[in-house]
């Protein structure tokens, strides 16, 4: 049971904030582009979900394609917030921090809620490589590859960091799609002893 939290002095009767126009909107973007894709959902439908008006929505996002690159900040915020988290609340030494951040992607993965990788979709959806969302994808993934370095710099001994660092990007990108096709009892239960074997291998080179 939650302990009772008693009002500051002069705040009783003020109402809760409620949640934004802007948040309202990019919220309902967000979920209903990652369950039905980004092309799939109209303005109109975001619009109608969110309970908000259609000139609320282009006050805010004057486009669909400035609310799906939106959607997508956001989700990036999120995804290496959380990541920071993990590695503050993991044990500093370096393998045991890259298993954690391992661990971590194969829970995400694993979730009933997963339908893949939503900046993995975007770049399906949209061919055009100058897309401002493909774009974006492209600079996630990319952020991907520098944070794995990181964890890989850390690592004592291994002969060859650029191709530890690539064979982990793969490894973790197989996580997401085949996770997306064959839900919590995919391969990616492996993903973390798959790892070990790696940093392994390169130790022993």
């Amino acid at each position: 049971m939650s302990p009772t939290v008693k009002p500051r002095a002069g705040t009783e009767g003020v109402a809760a904030p409620t949640e934004s126009v802007r948040d309202r909107i990019l919220n309902t973007a967000r979920d209903l582009f990652y369950k039905e894709g980004a092309r799939a959902v109209g303005v109109d439908t975001v619009v109608a979900r969110s309970g908000v008006a259609k000139t609320s929505l282009y006050r805010w996002f004057p486009s669909k394609d400035a609310l799906i690159v939106a959607v997508l900040e956001q989700e990036q915020k999120d995804r290496w917030a959380g990541w920071d988290k993990t590695a503050a609340q993991s044990d500093p030494e370096p393998r045991a921090r890259l298993r954690a951040h391992l661990n971590g992607i194969v829970r995400f993965v694993s979730s009933s809620h997963f339908r893949g990788c939503p900046f993995m979709n975007i770049t399906v959806e949209f061919a055009d490589p100058q897309h401002p969302a493909r774009v974006l994808a492209l600079e996630e993934m990319q952020e991907l590859r520098r944070r794995l370095r990181g964890l890989v710099d850390n690592i004592e001994g291994v002969s060859n960091r650029e191709e530890l660092t690539e064979q982990l990007l793969l490894l973790v990108d197989g996580a997401f799609s085949s996770a997306q096709a064959l839900g919590k009892n995919g391969p990616q239960q492996f993903l973390v002893a798959t790892a070990d074997a790696l940093v392994d291998a390169q130790l022993k080179k």
